[in-house]
């Protein structure tokens, strides 16, 4: 009994030792999704500072592929030394309810640190869509049911799974043509590949200002700053809101002193002035929270979204 007792005691001093001397080296940071797309903008905005307040480069690396899964899964086979941190985007979380046989589980292989930034969707169409407006989205997809495409950064996917549920509250039958990541798919309905899609604004309102998009509704619950002048889906009409967050998540036992202090410095970065008004000018609602609260939105979520993916027949597909 007692060597078992010292090697704990023996383990717990070791982690306590290696986090008090954390980080000695860059951190990396891992986008589970392309370049270009709404996670790398928020990722690429925060590393920067965020290095300063660690004091030792972050680092951000572009894995993707499946959805998120490759990177997702890289990040939960990574050793837990704080060396390596998933920056997540919901549909990380969302993706094991519409794919089967991921290699993680969000709850089961990873330690929340902190939500950070929230962003509603927007709709978007194609210009060569005839529908100048979201009700003439939805009658244009009434009448024409199976017709019209639209693209997502991947099956299980925020943009996926926010169309999914509009097709629901809207009566609409439309086909769905998933791209590896969001920025594949912005390329994708600016080429006119598909007609409609929903996209982080953020990266969708340069396009809209210069007329290769046409902008039908915000899909969150307020209008944005950047595209005022565009109604949300509720303003038009329908029961709805879907909204896409970021946070930050890393390896399960990863020491509790390096959850704290990653956790710390991010708020830190997060809410400084400076950062708090570049976000909002980009479009980002920042949304910084504890750990223990950031698990219980990713439960809650999961929870709600299993709904919608129930309700569409949805998995495995």
């Amino acid at each position: 009994m007692l060597p078992r007792i010292l090697l704990v005691l023996l383990m717990l001093f070791s982690g306590i030792a290696a986090a008090q001397s954390w980080p000695t080296r860059q951190v990396r940071f891992l986008v589970p999704f392309p370049p270009g797309g709404s996670t790398d903008v928020a990722a690429r905005t925060l590393a920067e500072k965020l290095s300063t307040g660690l004091g030792q480069q972050a680092v951000v690396e572009n894995r993707g592929g499946a959805g998120g899964a490759v990177g997702a899964g890289e990040a939960a086979r990574a050793q837990p030394d704080g060396y390596t941190i998933l920056f997540a985007a919901n549909a990380v979380s969302l993706l094991h309810l519409a794919v089967k046989n991921l290699p993680y589980d969000t709850l089961r292989d990873f330690v929340t640190i902190s939500l950070l930034t929230g962003q509603p969707n927007i709709l978007v169409a194609h210009p060569s869509l005839a529908a100048k407006s979201l009700k003439d989205f939805v009658a244009l997809a009434k009448a024409q049911p199976g017709k019209i495409t639209y693209g997502s950064g991947g099956t299980g996917q925020s943009s996926h799974m926010a169309m999914e549920l509009f097709k629901l509250v809207a009566g609409m039958d439309l086909v769905h043509v998933p791209y590896k990541g969001a920025g594949p798919g912005m390329t994708a309905i600016i080429a006119g590949e598909v007609g409609a899609m929903f996209a982080a604004i953020p990266a969708a309102a340069p396009h809209i200002k210069a007329n290769r998009l046409r902008a039908l509704a915000v899909g969150g619950a307020q209008r944005s700053a950047l595209l005022p002048d565009t109604p949300t889906i509720a303003e038009s009409g329908f029961r709805f809101d879907a909204s896409s967050w970021y946070g930050v998540l890393a390896p399960k036992n990863t020491p509790r002193a390096i959850v704290a202090r990653l956790h710390d410095t991010l708020v830190q970065t997060l809410t400084a002035p400076a950062m708090r008004a570049r976000l909002t000018e980009i479009a980002f609602d920042v949304e910084a929270s504890s750990p223990d609260a950031f698990a219980a939105h990713l439960r809650r979520e999961t929870a709600t979204w299993s709904k919608v993916v129930a309700a569409v027949g949805l998995r495995g597909k």
